[in-house]
């Protein structure tokens, strides 16, 4: 158990123990006592930690809040706790502060538990499903794709840290719509460079990838004569052809591109494998049965409005063909009910937020409890290098590509410039900061801060402490912020998680490296006094120890040197 969370349940049994005893000495009475709730104070002029149950009990008890307060604080038994004092603030708030102590016990803790320090087993023993970037395979990813890869490998990392077994997936779209305009497209493109006049289709797929593929295919085959027999060819068959080879290489550099990019998938799964094993039949035998389908107009309608939708929805056209909306259900099955995952989080664009009630109507219509089901809606962001918006792509400069911004920036500062707002949020990404190696560069300035430490513990290698360790000796300010900060590390985790907000970890390591910063310029590390230079040898070391586990899971590296 953490120090944090060990002293929030000794607050908690302080108050439920002076509770009981208030009542059983005739104060007030009260049937049933409302769960007990801390919060940290904004201001550290009233305390470590505050509860307002005095607040919630006036109407039970028949008592003023400030006169249920101060019996609960008569009441308290805090001899032997870590808790210093308790006083009664405002209309009624209990604050309690803790012994400077407990901060000490946070740094050994860190000692001990090194690369661990900030996991935690809440959610052991269950099984996490996490389906993000999923791109279109038809050409190369996109910043959007590369905004969805930084928010769902941390929010995978963030659950493997509280206890799932995660397995992180990436959804292939090689079925559909897309896949036959991606056939069309390769297919005009080679008969174009085989000589025939005819115009690329206006809806066709028109980057130069599409292109490049058939100069490609035309070269290894052995230039146009030997292509002659594909011209012979019927069209479907040509089609298959190319449509096969380009998806393959095609996913294979996505595969890549994303392992450049920190990120490696446990299950790459195919749309078209929901045909071959006849998870859309299922799917649509158990949505049948569910008696919410009816037939109109020749198609098979799933009667969304039932579950709060605003309109029913196609799930299998009149052409008998099924829609993307029975597609996406017969996956979300294969997760819940063929694989049996405990729970699944999907990253999608702002602009699916009309598709989850209907996905979640779906999966109750089937028997899914919607709630393990939950979408991570992103928003767009804006990439800008002076006040300007910038166009990146090397292909017909209409997006901006994974690999481009990867080559301006880097991994590390696209990985942490996407997680500096909540997925929710829009925000510009600004080209210059990202690669400016200074403090206004929030990436490189908890990089350094790491470094910085390092540094300083290669410089005094001969003098880092071997016993007789008295971290009492940390009493300045910034020592105590600093460590005040080490200890929140787990607690930040688990809310990231519950949230479903990697962001919180950025502004974490950020708020962490400027504690050491201030810590830094207010307190030298090397004095005359060998007990207190121990003492503040061992606060960096578990700062960088807390740094490092913070970068590790952002994705991010901690360097040593810089």
């Amino acid at each position: 158990m953490y120090i944090r969370e060990k002293n929030e349940e000794i607050i908690e049994n302080v108050i439920s123990t002076a509770l009981i005893s208030a009542m059983e000495k005739g104060d007030f009475q009260v049937e049933t006592l409302p769960e007990i709730m801390l919060e940290v104070p904004r201001e550290k002029e009233h305390g470590d930690y505050a509860t307002n149950i005095a607040m919630l009990l006036p109407k039970l008890a028949k008592k003023a809040p400030r006169v249920i307060a101060q019996s609960i604080v008569d009441n308290a038994m805090i001899d032997d706790t870590p808790i210093k004092s308790i006083e009664i603030a405002g209309p009624g708030f209990i604050n309690f502060r803790l012994k400077d102590q407990w901060l000490d016990e946070v740094v050994t803790q860190i000692h001990e538990m090194g690369n661990d320090y900030g996991k935690t087993t809440g959610h052991r023993g269950k099984t996490y499903n996490l389906e993000f970037v999923s791109a279109n395979p038809t050409g190369p990813m996109h910043m959007g794709n590369a905004r969805g890869g930084a928010i769902g490998d941390i929010l995978a990392s963030i659950a493997q840290w509280t206890g799932y077994e995660v397995t992180r997936e990436f959804y292939i779209n090689d079925a559909g719509n897309q896949i036959e305009k991606f056939g069309d497209s390769l297919d005009v493109r080679f008969r174009q460079l085989m000589g025939e006049d005819i115009p690329f289709p206006e809806d066709g797929y028109q980057g130069e990838d599409i292109t490049e593929h058939m100069q490609t295919f035309i070269e290894e085959e052995g230039g146009t004569d030997a292509c002659a027999r594909y011209m012979q060819m019927e069209e479907a068959q040509r089609k298959e052809i190319f449509v096969q080879r380009c998806l393959k290489l095609n996913i294979s550099k996505m595969q890549k591109d994303l392992e450049t990019y920190g990120i490696h998938y446990d299950v790459w799964f195919s749309e078209q494998s929901l045909y071959e094993n006849k998870d859309i039949e299922k799917a649509l035998t158990l949505l049948k049965e569910s008696g919410d389908t009816y037939e109109e107009e020749g198609a098979l309608w799933f009667a969304t409005t039932k579950y709060g939708c605003e309109k029913d929805d196609v799930l299998v056209r009149n052409n008998g063909l099924p829609t993307y909306f029975l597609g996406d259900i017969a996956y979300h099955l294969n997760k819940f009910v063929t694989r049996g995952f405990d729970r699944c989080i999907n990253v999608w664009g702002a602009d699916h937020h009309g598709h989850i009630a209907r996905l979640k109507a779906a999966m109750t219509a089937t028997g899914v409890d919607a709630h393990r089901l939950d979408i991570v809606t992103m928003q767009l962001v804006r990439l800008m290098r002076d006040g300007e918006t910038v166009r990146m792509s090397k292909r017909k400069g209409e997006t901006v590509s994974l690999v481009d911004l990867i080559e301006e920036v880097g991994k590390d500062a696209a990985r942490f410039f996407f997680n500096l707002r909540s997925p929710d949020s829009h925000f510009d990404f600004d080209l210059g900061l990202a690669l400016e190696q200074s403090n206004d560069n929030p990436v490189f300035y908890v990089q350094y801060a790491h470094a910085r430490i390092c540094s300083i513990l290669r410089q005094m290698e001969e003098e880092q402490p071997q016993s007789d360790l008295n971290l009492t000796l940390l009493k300045e300010p910034e020592e105590k912020s600093l460590m005040l900060r080490l200890s929140t590390l787990p607690e930040e985790i688990i809310i990231a998680e519950e949230k479903m907000d990697p962001s919180r970890l950025t502004r974490y390591a950020i708020d962490l490296a400027s504690d050491f910063h201030s810590f830094y310029n207010a307190c030298r590390v090397r004095v005359d006094d060998e007990g207190l230079r121990n003492a503040r040898l061992a606060l960096i070391q578990a700062t960088r120890t807390v740094l490092k586990n913070t970068l590790t899971l952002l994705g991010v590296e901690a360097p040593e040197r810089m």
